[in-house]
């Protein structure tokens, strides 16, 4: 790759939309791009074993930035996720145990090795944890790693103000989390550190730890979180609103046509490649249903491959067209001869709450062989091997049995 090709390249996406803010400057960092080898990071603490596009779209960016010929790092925070991160929370989370820490970022990683290369001979994507570095910091090292803080300075954080005005109560451990996220910058002698919005806080603090312990400069580079333009709903699994990286490609080609017609663009430009032009060729707005299956399908085969997104695709639409009961609608089984409605629905969605379960019920988006069913009580019968023929909302079918 040429300069010219490298900067065209760079510009593409640095201007995509996805970035929302850089740090100190978008100029600094395209200059540094162009110029230097750059060591990146993303950190999470994997406290859910569930990842969504939302998550995907910053992984998709860091390959991007290896591709560049940078070097890059998926680091788990499995010390900081027992700490519990307190950014934009009202209340203490629960504490968590590093094996459920490990474990789930093992998920993690099989779920992503699909869109970041962690076998390239030449230069891979490096998986760390931060226990590697902050298990080795004796009670001297970490008293002298909050010393370049103060407690105004933390204090100031939006979610401890208003933790103080609720008279909530405010933990010493999630107190000092941002030092020891921040160390991770140190530590692995980042030059750029890749975060949601919601984690700028947190990353600013890393920039100052790597300033005053190795006189270095670093980026933040904030994305968008992927929220909806209408609503402000932001993707999850509590809300029923996640496009979720575990799912297979018929499921996650549903769950792609589920979502609104106002996340159709959000998606495409977060988790594709589309030309930006080519976007608004789609014409959306007078469009969707069309927008929407070019919108499944690519997402679905940038995760499992033309075959399979096309295999998805033409299932929804002979189902949905033709609106027959698909042959390959997954069996559910319930375990047991009768079963309510609501905990049918919930053992068919998994990926949806008891509310969200509720909401469809009492909206009689559940039909059970061919007949709607509004109360969630409803005892559904499974003695002698019944199967039953369940359609939940419009892209929902299942084959319930014992």
């Amino acid at each position: 790759m040429n300069l010219t090709e490298k900067e065209k390249r760079i510009d593409e996406i640095l201007e995509r939309g996805i970035i929302k803010e850089i740090l100190p400057s978008k100029e600094q960092f395209k200059e540094a791009l162009m110029n230097k080898r750059l060591t990146f990071y993303i950190g999470a603490d994997p406290t859910g074993d569930s990842l969504h596009l939302s998550h995907a779209k910053n992984f998709m960016l860091l390959e991007e930035f290896r591709q560049l010929g940078h070097n890059v790092n998926v680091l788990f925070g499995d010390f900081t996720a027992c700490i519990g991160d307190p950014s934009d929370r009202d209340s203490a989370r629960t504490l968590f145990t590093r094996d459920m820490a490990r474990k789930n970022a093992s998920s993690w990683v099989q779920q992503i090795s699909r869109i970041i290369n962690f076998d390239d001979k030449e230069n891979p994507a490096h998986v760390r944890y931060n226990s590697e570095w902050i298990d080795k910091l004796s009670p001297i090292d970490m008293i002298e790693l909050f010393t370049h803080t103060t407690v105004q300075q933390l204090i100031e954080r939006d979610m401890f103000q208003k933790r103080m005005e609720k008279k909530k109560a405010i933990f010493l451990n999630e107190f000092v989390y941002p030092m020891f996220q921040g160390y991770d910058s140190v530590a692995m002698d980042v030059d750029v550190e890749l975060c949601g919005t919601d984690q700028i806080f947190n990353a600013l603090m890393g920039r100052t730890l790597i300033k005053d312990y190795k006189n270095k400069e670093k980026f933040v580079v904030a994305v968008n979180l992927m929220e909806n333009p209408i609503t402000g709903e932001l993707m999850s699994k509590t809300n029923g609103t996640g496009v979720f990286l575990k799912s297979n490609n018929i499921d996650m080609f549903g769950q792609l046509m589920r979502q609104p017609d106002e996340m159709i663009r959000i998606i495409l430009i977060n988790n594709s490649r589309i030309s930006l032009d080519d976007i608004d060729a789609l014409d959306i707005e007078n469009r969707p249903m069309d927008a929407k299956l070019f919108m499944a399908y690519e997402v679905t085969r940038i995760f499992y491959g033309e075959e399979a997104a096309l295999q998805a695709k033409e299932r929804f639409v002979n189902t949905f067209s033709n609106k027959a009961f698909p042959d390959d609608a997954p069996v559910v089984s319930a375990g047991e001869d009768t079963i309510s409605l609501l905990e049918m629905v919930c053992k068919c969605m998994t990926d949806i709450s008891k509310n969200q379960a509720r909401r469809l019920i009492t909206q009689a988006s559940v039909t059970i062989d061919g007949e709607k069913n509004k109360d969630e009580h409803d005892l559904i019968s499974l003695e002698n091997n019944e199967m039953h023929q369940v359609r939940i909302g419009k892209k929902g079918f299942f084959r319930v049995t014992k």
